[in-house]
């Protein structure tokens, strides 16, 4: 059976292999470590393996892991739906939120962020395939709700996150990962705003979404393995 530092070793090697392939610096990617229903055991492991950055997308859970794991410098990620009574929690403990997909959400943020802890990076959520099961702006609401953003101290947005609808065909993984990448760069250039963040790609299309300009990949079950969600 492999061990998670095993699988850790086999998906950097995916990452690289796909970097390279699209002409990219190597260090342009960044593995996000999706750890959702994994015991802190788990992370701990992967930390020791060398991954400092785990995404999470339940609050009560990451915060009980997020004390377990208080001896490690890890930096946390939160990347599921965000009801509003969960942004102060989420502002006082993540150093970065994916899944901002409304104004009301970001502005809560911006005002619950601690004066003493650093910018919260932020990626607004972009619904690209218009799957009504999925959270996330429509690209058309996009330009304003970036605009927005941007101008909310305590915040500092950094880009888009997307989940496109699952498939297994290469080309239509990459025309939805290119919308992505067209979308940040016409925000860019509209709102003349630094973004510099992708975060999309997941287990079975990181290679397609690297190839079409991802940052960050969110990997799980490459790295931890099938989810449990019959644990509490």
């Amino acid at each position: 059976m492999s061990t998670i530092a095993d699988n850790i070793a086999l998906v950097s090697s995916r990452i690289r292999a796909a970097t390279l392939a699209a002409h990219r610096d190597e260090h342009s990617v960044q593995l996000l470590a999706v750890s959702k229903t994994k015991p802190a055991e788990a992370l701990r492991e992967a930390y020791a393996a060398g991954l400092r950055d785990f995404g999470e997308n339940y609050l009560q859970e990451a915060l009980g892991k997020q004390l377990e794991l208080a001896d490690l410098p890890l930096i946390w990620h939160f990347i599921g739906p965000i009801q509003s009574n969960k942004t102060r929690a989420i502002a006082e403990h993540f150093a970065w939120v994916h899944s901002v997909d409304r104004l009301k959400i970001a502005q809560r943020l911006s005002e619950q962020r601690p004066a003493d802890l650093p910018a919260l990076n932020i990626c607004i959520q972009v619904n690209v395939s218009g799957e009504a099961s999925k959270s996330g702006c429509t690209p058309a609401d996009l330009p304003a709700l970036a605009k927005a953003i941007s101008e909310l101290p305590r915040i500092t947005l950094r880009g888009l996150m997307a989940i496109p609808e699952p498939t297994e065909d290469r080309a239509a993984q990459d025309a939805a990962f290119a919308a992505v990448r067209d979308l940040i760069k016409s925000t860019q250039a509209s709102l003349n705003l630094p973004l510099d963040t992708l975060s999309m790609g997941m287990s079975h299309d990181l290679e397609s979404a690297i190839a079409m300009g991802a940052t960050w990949v969110r990997i799980g079950t490459a790295l931890f393995g099938a989810r449990d969600y019959s644990q509490p």
